[in-house]
C-alpha cells in the first residue's frame, strides 16, 4: 500500500511538473519591450487602454534600500487608493481601475519587487519583504492625516496581510479601509484546481508545490505570441468567459515578468501562512473572489472573510458569477464600484 502511495506521489509529481512548465511557458513570454510597466493598449476596450493623463512616476526605497517604482494618477489633495498588484504582473494591471477612478481619487500604483521596473534587491524574497515594499510606498505616498483605501489582488493581498501582520501601526494610521481581491493566506497548492492530478491528494507534498509555483522553465521564441500560449494564460488565470481582450492584456503582462521573478516568487508563497495577520486587518475589509477562479479557489475567500467577520472586522463577502483569478480586468464595473464606496466611506 505505501508503495502504491508512492507510486501515486510519483505520477502526480510528473504531471504537476509538466502542468507547471506547460503554463510556466506560456507565462514566460516575453515581449520585445524593455520594460513591463510600459503601456499596453486595447483599443476596443477603454478599461484597457492607456490612461489619458501621464502618471507622476518616482522611486520610494524600501527597507532594505532597495527600489520600488511607483506611479502616481490624479489630484495629490484627493482620497488616495493604493493598489498592490499579483504574481507575474505590474503596474499596467491597474489600468481598468486606474482609467475608472483617477478622475475622482489619488490612484497609487507600485512594481512588486523584481517585477515591472522595481528592483529585486538582494536579500532573499519572503512575504516580509513584501510588507517592507507596502510599507514603504504607504509612507511616502499617503498624506499625514489621510487614510487610504488599500486593494491587494492576489499576491498583492498577501502583501496587505503581511503588512498587518508586520506592521499592524499602519493599518490604522494609514489605512481606512481594505479590499482583499482573489487571494489567500495559506494552502495555495492544496486547493488549487489548475492541476486536476492534485485532486487525488488532500495535501500536496512539498515537491509538487514548489514545481507549481516555482517553475522557472523558459519558452521556445518561436511559440512567443501564439493562441496557444493565450489559451494557456486564460486556463490558468481567466474564466472561459473572459474576452479575447482581456486575455490578450494579461497575457502581455504576465509574459513580461521574467522567470526568475516568477519562479523565486512562486517559491516563496509556497508553504506560506498568513492567517495570524488577519487579526490585525482592523478596517472595514471586503473580500472579493470570482466563482471561476482556479488559482485561488473561492474557498480561501470564504474563510478569510469568516475570520474577518468573527473579529468585527469584515464589511462584505463578494462573489462574482463566472469570473476567473484577474476579477480586477475581468468585472472592472464591480471591483472599481466597491473601491469607490470604501473610499467615500473613508472621507465621510
Amino acid at each position: 500500500m505505501a508503495a502504491q502511495s508512492r507510486g501515486t506521489t510519483r505520477r502526480i509529481l510528473v504531471g504537476a511538473s509538466a502542468g507547471a512548465a506547460l503554463i510556466g511557458a506560456g507565462a514566460l513570454w516575453r515581449s520585445k519591450r524593455s520594460a513591463a510597466s510600459r503601456a499596453v493598449g486595447a483599443a476596443s476596450n477603454p478599461y484597457l487602454g492607456d490612461p489619458v493623463a501621464a502618471p507622476e512616476v518616482f522611486e520610494v526605497t524600501s527597507a532594505d534600500g532597495t527600489a520600488i517604482n511607483v506611479h502616481a494618477y490624479g489630484d495629490p489633495s484627493a482620497q488616495p487608493v493604493v493598489l498592490s498588484h499579483g504574481w507575474t504582473c505590474s503596474t499596467v494591471f491597474w489600468h481598468p481601475q486606474v482609467n475608472g477612478l483617477a478622475g475622482d481619487f489619488r490612484v497609487i500604483t507600485y512594481d512588486q519587487r523584481g517585477h515591472g521596473r522595481s528592483a529585486r534587491g538582494a536579500n532573499p524574497l519572503t512575504v516580509d519583504v513584501l510588507a517592507d515594499d507596502l510599507s514603504a510606498v504607504l509612507a511616502a505616498t499617503v498624506p499625514a492625516g489621510r487614510r487610504a483605501v488599500l486593494v491587494g489582488h492576489s499576491m498583492g493581498g498577501m502583501s496587505v496581510t503581511s503588512l498587518a501582520a508586520r506592521y499592524p501601526e499602519q493599518v490604522g494610521e494609514q489605512v481606512g479601509a481594505v479590499l482583499l481581491a482573489s487571494t489567500a493566506t495559506d494552502h495555495l497548492v492544496d486547493e488549487s484546481t489548475l492541476v486536476p492530478l492534485l485532486r487525488k491528494l488532500k495535501t500536496v507534498p512539498d515537491p509538487v508545490g514548489r514545481a507549481i509555483l516555482g517553475s522557472t522553465v523558459p519558452m521556445a521564441r518561436p511559440l512567443a505570441g501564439t493562441a496557444a500560449t493565450r489559451r494557456m494564460i486564460q486556463y490558468a488565470a481567466m474564466a472561459p468567459g473572459s474576452t479575447a481582450d482581456e486575455v490578450e492584456f494579461c497575457t502581455r503582462i504576465v509574459a513580461e515578468c521574467s522567470g526568475r521573478t516568477r519562479g523565486g516568487w512562486g517559491a516563496a508563497m509556497h508553504g506560506l501562512d498568513l492567517r495570524a495577520g488577519l487579526a490585525n486587518l482592523s478596517v472595514p475589509t471586503t473580500v472579493l473572489v470570482g466563482t471561476a477562479d482556479r488559482l485561488t479557489p473561492p474557498g480561501h475567500s470564504v474563510r478569510i472573510a469568516g475570520a474577518l467577520d468573527s473579529l468585527g472586522h469584515l464589511e462584505r463577502l463578494i462573489r462574482l458569477p463566472g469570473i476567473g483569478h484577474m476579477s480586477t480586468v475581468e468585472a472592472p464595473d464591480e471591483v472599481n464600484a466597491e473601491i469607490r464606496r470604501l473610499a467615500t466611506r473613508i472621507s465621510a
